[in-house]
């Protein structure tokens, strides 16, 4: 069974990871969430809507070779503190080398942080400013470039979700997940 990493920073953006989280689980990946652990922020993370999810583990107790993604949900406020953040650092490069790594919205800025944006991406309109660097595609909903996947922002998250379930699991289960779900787009 295919697992994907979903770390969690307060400020990320609830509907991306709750879409993405949602449709990856009903392509049968193993989804776990991971907080980023801090004096105020436990395993409770609140997003930017004030919205808060309960993490499965801690950033820190996170192995690389226990997944096959690593995919960060966009919002100003979690994509900052992932950029940040030493581990997430480590943990996207280790993952770029070796495996896939994707991020939405706003989130595209830390792979830029750590190093690990591919030469083709979107984001959310007007953070391309933010990440300056050539590349940005600002017409597709998901862009996949070697084994970086990038997607624009709340509205392309079940879009994005169905490309990762592609990539990772195949385009039949994709096709009845979003037939299952009456989506005539994507």
């Amino acid at each position: 069974m295919a697992s994907v990493l979903v770390p969690l920073a307060p400020g990320f953006e609830e509907l991306e990871a709750v879409a993405l989280i949602d449709v990856m689980r009903r392509g049968g990946i193993e989804v776990v969430t991971a907080y980023i652990e801090d004096e105020l922020h436990k395993d409770m993370v609140l997003g930017a809507n004030g919205i808060v999810i309960k993490a499965d583990t801690s950033i820190k107790s996170v192995i690389a070779d226990d997944f096959d993604m690593m995919v960060l949900p966009g919002g100003w406020g979690g994509t900052h503190a992932l950029a940040q953040n030493a581990k997430v650092k480590d943990l996207l490069q280790e993952f770029k080398a070796t495996k896939l790594v994707g991020a939405i919205c706003a989130a595209p800025f830390a792979l830029k942080e750590a190093g690990v944006l591919s030469d083709r991406y979107t984001c959310y309109p007007s953070v391309e400013n933010d990440i300056s660097q050539d590349g940005y595609t600002p017409d597709e909903k998901v862009v996949i470039d070697d084994n970086v996947m990038t997607s624009r922002g709340p509205g392309t998250a079940v879009c994005f979700g169905l490309a990762i379930v592609e990539k990772l699991v195949g385009s039949e289960t994709k096709n009845d997940i979003k037939s299952g779900m009456l989506l005539d787009y994507c």
